[in-house]
């Protein structure tokens, strides 16, 4: 009875320990974590970033975010381990250790009289006789007597003095700390036992499993549903156009879980009212065109609202339930962007090339959700060349602000970006009448924009020139600076309410048949993964080509050197395409900023392969793949790009269909005129 009392009085100290087991390193880790992450990240310091409050945050702020179910079970654990702890101290009742000597209030070696005389006033003070307290009863059977047996039998009192326990000596107990209530109910201690052993060793563990394995077998490792994935592949087409994208991104399974209210229906109505622009609705038949967008889904169209009561920045509209969807709706944005990019870029093709046109259009969405932009800015207007976007990016910049901008003939956004600081803060002082403090914040925007540049080589490894079916080696240089020497930052994006890391696609494509041969994810964020990832592909490049020891740890140490000065090493393989001349593109896009992107123009002349498999002797200069930006040729093709852009912008997938059955019909009638089938470009 003793040892079960004394296992149920650790109890609380075994379930302190099984919490603090798992929870003391997973909290040191999170604070870890997040404390590189605020070394890490770097952000803008203009005053609308400032005032969007989300980069205030501390580390415990970030820890104990109860906007996370995992951070919310860290806190009440620790609260629990708290109550324990108070209870352990202060509750639980201290084990004591038997001493007669004590118990008797004698000395050490006491004499037997002493003894004898002790055990009598102790015993007119405790005994039943003499003191009914039932409490007195118990410590006088418990302590008084067994003390003064143990000092008064010769045995028992040479067993104390040799062993330290009157009964000898005391054999190793071995217990499970669990409470009194477990081990002594009607007898039935056993039952109640296994009960619990098999309710918290075996039941617990294995709901917890069913409940994990069932959820995380609907998510990839990037954490997009399955189900998204399928969606996104099947809606994916090689001519869909930008404006058409928003309709296949909202389709994802996650946003398929956001509720639908009743009461939503009123702030939603206000809504379709204040971004019905840029719905691509027919004005003029406004009521038939808003009757058919109400026709979907109500969570296609709530999630389209929301979207786009970010892009116009309207979300003062918006109720406290909606409020908190659409911060959902953000939260995965970037998420379900980068896997929607994904399936554009997927191998489509026999040659296993992906789709130019909807990947950089999934990239502009990116780009004008983040900074919560209209995508009809993006159109050629007000004479602006590339639209307003890359403009209404910056702080205290709006629509009347830009049509001052364009009565003194700044008609790109390159245009400002390369004026000197005084020259842009006479203009936008004279212009827009901007104070000081806000031209302070243009200029650290400003600053933190990266400006990119591209060393593009093709090679076949060990041979001279490129003939068709050879493996061709892709070796890109990216390099990334900013006016204020950062290489590593995020971007600014006040009006998005989350952390947001800026990455960059590499793109290399044939515009004209809308292929994609390779691409590649470049971020600036980590740069020991940048210097271990050039250093193995220059140390696998040079072993291949022969390279001594000595050549290989010089190409290793320049290549280093290159990333600590703010490039990426962009590396890949793809089979030579048939023999002819070949003018691709190299495009690096980001998908946070608006108006930083570049484009090269890269020729590639593969040779016919001859019939003994064997090479020809030389091969002219101009036969070698290398990057060329000639400044007629680079505008010629951008100038390409942005008419692509703006004329597909409004299309309608209908309108295409019609456009292309006429063409057919015409090119059948003409006998000499046709086009290759999923192409993805058009004809003007």
């Amino acid at each position: 009875m003793a040892a079960s009392e004394e296992n149920s009085s650790l109890f609380p100290i075994f379930i302190l320990t099984i919490l603090a087991l798992p929870l003391v390193p997973y909290t040191i880790l999170n604070l870890c974590r997040a404390a590189s992450k605020k070394t890490k990240s770097i952000n803008c310091e203009c005053s609308a970033c400032s005032r969007s409050g989300k980069y205030r945050k501390s580390i415990f702020k970030r820890i104990s975010n109860f906007s996370t179910w995992s951070n919310f079970t860290v806190v009440v654990l620790w609260v629990i381990m708290g109550i324990l702890v108070y209870y352990i101290k202060h509750i639980s009742r201290e084990i004591k250790v038997f001493e007669p000597f004590s118990i008797l209030g004698l000395e050490s070696g006491a004499s037997d009289s002493e003894i004898k005389k002790a055990y009598r006033r102790l015993s007119i003070q405790y005994h039943p006789d003499k003191n009914p307290d039932p409490e007195a009863h118990n410590y006088f059977v418990e302590f008084i007597s067994k003390a003064y047996q143990a000092l008064t039998d010769p045995i028992s009192r040479e067993n104390y003095e040799k062993y330290g326990h009157p009964d000898g000596r005391q054999g190793f107990q071995m217990g499970i700390a669990l409470p009194q209530f477990l081990l002594n109910i009607d007898g039935a201690s056993g039952g109640i036992l296994l009960l619990w052993i098999v309710g918290v060793c075996i039941l617990l563990p294995l709901v917890i499993a069913v409940v994990y394995l069932s959820r995380s077998s609907k998510y990839t490792g990037n954490y997009v549903m399955h189900q998204t994935l399928s969606t996104y592949y099947f809606f994916m087409k090689p001519s869909l156009a930008p404006s058409k994208v928003m309709d296949v991104f909202i389709k994802a399974a996650e946003y398929m879980e956001i509720p639908v209210r009743r009461t939503d229906d009123e702030p939603l109505q206000k809504l379709f009212v204040l971004v019905r622009s840029e719905l691509n609705l027919d004005l003029k038949n406004i009521k038939q065109e808003q009757a058919k967008f109400l026709k979907q889904h109500p969570v296609l169209v709530k999630t389209q609202l929301l979207i786009q009561a970010q892009l116009t920045r309207e979300t003062e509209a918006l109720s406290p339930e909606l409020q908190r969807n659409f911060k959902r709706v953000l939260e995965l944005a970037p998420r379900l962007l980068e896997e929607l990019i994904k399936m554009a870029l997927i191998p489509r093709t026999a040659q296993g090339h992906g789709w130019l046109r909807p990947a950089i259009g999934v990239l502009e969405l990116s780009q004008c959700i983040i900074q919560a932009v209209p995508l009809s800015a993006r159109k050629t207007s007000g004479g602006f060349t590339n639209g307003t976007a890359p403009f209404l990016q910056l702080p205290h910049f709006n629509e009347a602000v830009m049509k001052k901008l364009a009565r003194k003939k700044v008609r790109s956004f390159q245009e400002l970006r390369d004026m000197a600081p005084e020259d842009r803060a006479e203009l936008l002082t004279q212009t827009t009448g901007f104070s000081a403090s806000e031209i302070l914040d243009v200029e650290k925007v400003l600053e933190m924009m990266p400006s990119l540049t591209l060393e593009v080589t093709c090679e076949t490894e060990g041979e001279e020139g490129i003939q068709e079916g050879d493996v061709v080696t892709l070796h890109t240089w990216v390099t990334l600076k900013r006016a204020n020497g950062l290489i590593r930052a995020l971007p600014h994006a006040p009006q998005y309410p989350f952390h947001k890391e800026e990455n960059f696609w590499f793109l290399l494509a044939d515009p004209t048949l809308n292929n994609v041969w390779f691409y590649q994810k470049v971020s600036f964020m980590d740069e020991a993964t940048a210097i271990t990832a050039a250093s193995k592909a220059i140390e696998e490049t040079m072993e291949g080509a022969g390279a001594t020891l000595k050549e290989t740890s010089t190409a290793v140490r320049e290549a280093v050197e290159k990333v600590k000065g703010g490039s990426r090493l962009v590396m890949g393989k793809f089979q030579a395409p048939p023999e002819g001349n070949y003018n691709l593109s190299c495009y690096l896009v980001c998908d946070s900023w608006i108006g930083c992107d570049i484009k090269t123009s890269l020729k590639l002349k593969v040779l016919k392969r001859t019939r003994a498999g064997t090479r020809g002797g030389y091969v002219a200069e101009e036969g070698t793949a290398m990057a060329e930006d000639g400044v007629e040729e680079e505008e010629e093709m951008e100038e390409e790009e942005y008419d692509d852009y703006e004329s597909e912008y409004s299309e309608d997938d209908e309108d295409n269909k019609q456009d292309s059955k006429k063409k057919g019909s015409a090119a059948n009638g003409k006998g000499g005129k046709s086009s290759s089938e999923g192409s993805g470009s058009d004809e003007e």
